[in-house]
């Protein structure tokens, strides 16, 4: 079954695996998303929770008050972005998938928890809110949610990967922190500089040679991809994201991810306490949370 949303600017599909998107095509017919080439990077958006990139050994512990602590494991990425989501579509313009803890899941993350995802197609943006609900009643369920889309680079055969750049909202003057790809682990404190108060960055596969760029300390809330050869062009909005991260692989995929994230993989100097990490959201008992970002298929 082909789930799809489409208007007169956009024709976007998604998958129940994951719940996440597999196709933005604008009126053109020119595809956006990243088609999941296993030589590359068998995936296309997935949605990261509750942990977004790497704890350490798979094994975060969790305090869970009178019960003591309680070792978990979370995988890269988290629990959800390989199961298989229920599906509703709410009108002509919204889909929303929805999934809920089982007890597999709760053997590796304690909290009960419904994670809903909510696309809403508007002219030429897609907007993607996440509803997360603690559905246990006693404990603050800590989380973090991130979004992992991956975008054609170039969108046409006659382009090169270096005739693409990406455009901030503002200038920036940041430097990122070093990353460790056998274990996707970070140090916050040990850091390269990045950017020298610039609002463009451009593409070159060198940048991902030791994986990928945790940018955490942007003042922008927004980035846009642009070509040097059209006026066609791609704009993340992440307002409710402190980070992005940007990622491509080292036998240069032609693709380029751009990814809001809630939190980071766990840096050296923190602790294997989940509900300690940087920047962890907590969710009181039966209450709820949401963030949003949204994609914008632009002419520029």
């Amino acid at each position: 079954m082909v789930l799809e949303l489409s208007n007169d600017f956009l024709k976007v599909q998604f998958k129940e695996k994951g719940g996440e998107l597999s196709s933005i095509k604008d009126k053109d017919g020119v595809e956006y998303l990243w088609q999941g080439n296993p030589e590359y990077w068998g995936g296309q958006a997935p949605v990261l929770f509750p942990n977004c990139g790497s704890v350490p050994d798979d094994a975060p512990l969790f305090i869970m008050g009178d019960e003591g602590v309680i070792e978990g494991h979370l995988p890269r990425h988290g629990l959800v972005r390989k199961k298989d989501f229920e599906h509703k579509i709410i009108n002509d313009h919204q889909i929303m998938f929805s999934i809920e803890s089982n007890s597999e899941m709760l053997k590796q993350y304690p909290y009960p928890f419904r994670l809903s995802i909510f696309y809403t197609l508007d002219k030429s943006k897609i907007e993607v809110e996440y509803l997360v609900e603690n559905l246990g009643l006693n404990q603050d369920m800590p989380y973090f949610i991130g979004a992992h889309p991956g975008f054609n680079c170039p969108l046409f055969e006659n382009e090169r990967y270096e005739d693409y750049y990406l455009e901030f909202e503002n200038e920036e003057n940041c430097s990122i922190p070093a990353s460790y790809p056998e274990t996707g682990l970070l140090d916050i404190k040990s850091r390269s500089p990045f950017l020298n108060k610039e609002k463009v960055l451009a593409l070159d596969y060198d940048l991902f040679s030791k994986d990928a760029i945790t940018l955490d300390k942007l003042v922008s809330r927004s980035v846009t991809l642009k070509s040097k050869n059209h006026n066609k062009a791609v704009k993340i909005d992440f307002q409710d994201f402190p980070y992005l991260i940007l990622w491509s692989t080292a036998n240069k995929g032609p693709f380029i991810a751009i990814e809001p994230w809630g939190g980071l993989s766990t840096s050296k100097e923190e602790s294997v306490f989940f509900n300690y990490k940087e920047n962890v959201t907590f969710i009181e008992p039966e209450m709820s949370d949401y963030k949003t970002y949204s994609i914008e298929i632009t002419e520029i």
